[in-house]
């Protein structure tokens, strides 16, 4: 078995709009929970939540209405998704590892669903943008974890912006199609998508330029 020590589960900083807010919200409600419940059952939560997000999606293609429900797997996905390793931390009954992979790839279990669920709204270009959106969050995330790997730091929160925020952009993204109808959302998608990879191409830069001084670093120091 390897041994080697495992800092998957200590996050960097969080340097979002809302972290702090969130740290003082998770601190304020850790103690509230039943025994009876795990950490590693709100990290399993995230698989009916993510079933949830594809069914509402595609009733809402004949009542955007539903989409309200998405809004509101949207935040129990963010509850669960938050107190699931403060949870195992504060009762020291983490399973770290485990938790690493299952949260992590729940994440994108759920990021996937987010966007399947919107694809039944779509046809043609829109349609196709939506599915775009699959890997370009992928990236973000494979970025994440490459980074992690070669540096040790695993950060979740880039331009000010971590998973809390995104979620509240893509509630208040269902309310506006609810109130405009979808025809908001078919204008405004393309412009989404482009800021996104925008976005994407900066973290990414910003990313490996960090990476690479910390090499450029060491090799000064070895000689």
């Amino acid at each position: 078995m390897n041994s080697q020590t495992f800092n998957g589960d200590k996050k960097a900083p969080m340097k979002s709009l809302l972290a702090r807010y969130e740290r003082k919200f998770i601190d304020s409600n850790i103690t509230k929970f039943p025994a009876w419940i795990q950490g590693y059952h709100l990290t399993l939560m995230t698989i009916p939540l993510s079933i949830g997000l594809v069914v509402f999606g595609y009733l809402a293609k004949n009542n955007l209405n539903w989409l309200w429900l998405s809004s509101l797997v949207l935040f129990l996905q963010w509850f669960t998704d938050s107190f699931d390793g403060a949870l195992g931390r504060h009762r020291d009954t983490g399973i770290p590892k485990w938790g690493f992979y299952m949260d992590h790839f729940l994440d994108f279990v759920f990021m996937s669903s987010v966007f399947l669920g919107y694809s039944f709204l779509f046809e043609g270009l829109n349609k196709v943008l939506v599915f775009f959106m699959v890997p370009a969050f992928g990236c973000l995330m494979v970025s994440s974890f490459l980074a992690f790997g070669a540096t040790g730091e695993f950060k979740i929160t880039y331009l000010r912006t971590g998973p809390t925020e995104i979620r509240i952009g893509f509630i208040i993204l269902n309310c506006l199609v609810i109130i405009l109808g979808i025809g908001f959302m078919e204008k405004a998608l393309i412009y989404i998508f482009v800021v996104f990879i925008v976005a994407l191409c900066v973290v990414i830069y910003r990313t490996q330029k960090y990476i690479w001084n910390i090499d450029m670093q060491s090799r000064k120091n070895e000689q």
